[in-house]
């Protein structure tokens, strides 16, 4: 493999893997407890918070990355104090990448997975509630469920989107190859370089491998789980 990529190369896929995977699971949550929200239920603000989820989409990446360094840089508001009382630097560190990747894809995650909380049937909710099910039960036997195609979508989606990451990721945590060095950065680093060109194309096919993996991987899981749904 080293004969076909170099060292630094491996090291920045390695990272890019470690970076989507966590900035997946990290937004996961939060993610279905927005769509949830957005999808359930009317109160004021919910324009404002809709139009919070989305804006990474409309902003230019680079406006995110500065804004998430003003935020969460050393001397940022919330960077701050994450360093002197939790002892958790994200600048220019590959937990800013986490963050930053999974910012760029929570309105993915959130868009599908809400999609799905619209296409259930509120009905079914209300029965399962009416033979004396709490709502943490009928979430976790009825709702989820039927929106776990839809939570599997979103987390590819978000997965593909923090795999190609680059205008927040550059700016909030820079290109330090083997700290902060993902795929995208790696690549645009070897376009940079005399006779680079090779290295580059090579990264650009293993991200469509990578992508393209993720999403069999989701289309496999989406349809078992939709069978054992009709099977219930």
């Amino acid at each position: 493999m080293t004969d076909w990529l170099p060292p630094e190369a491996l090291v920045a896929l390695a990272l890019s893997l470690r970076v989507s995977l966590w900035a997946t699971v990290l937004s996961l949550p939060f993610g279905v407890a927005v769509a949830w929200l957005l999808a359930r239920r009317r109160f004021p603000g919910h324009g404002v918070l809709n139009g919070l989820v989305h804006l990474p989409l409309i902003l230019p990446p680079v406006v995110t990355g500065y804004l998430l360094l003003i935020a969460f840089g050393r001397r940022g508001v919330i960077g701050q104090w994450l360093h002197e009382v939790l002892g958790l630097t994200l600048a220019f560190r590959w937990t800013g990448a986490v963050l930053a990747a999974a910012v760029m894809a929570f309105p993915l995650l959130v868009r599908a997975i809400r999609l799905s909380f619209e296409a259930v049937d509120p009905k079914l909710e209300e029965a399962a509630a009416t033979l004396g099910a709490s709502r943490l039960a009928v979430f976790a036997t009825v709702t989820l469920p039927l929106i776990l195609p839809g939570v599997l979508a979103g987390a590819v989606l978000a997965f593909a989107k923090a795999m190609g990451e680059f205008g927040a990721t550059i700016t909030f945590v820079a290109n330090i190859p083997g700290e902060t060095q993902t795929l995208p950065t790696a690549i645009y680093t070897f376009l940079q370089v005399p006779g680079g060109d090779a290295t580059a194309l090579r990264l650009v096919l293993l991200s469509v491998l990578v992508a393209m993996a993720a999403l069999g991987l989701s289309e496999w899981l989406a349809r078992r789980v939709a069978r054992r749904v009709r099977g219930l």
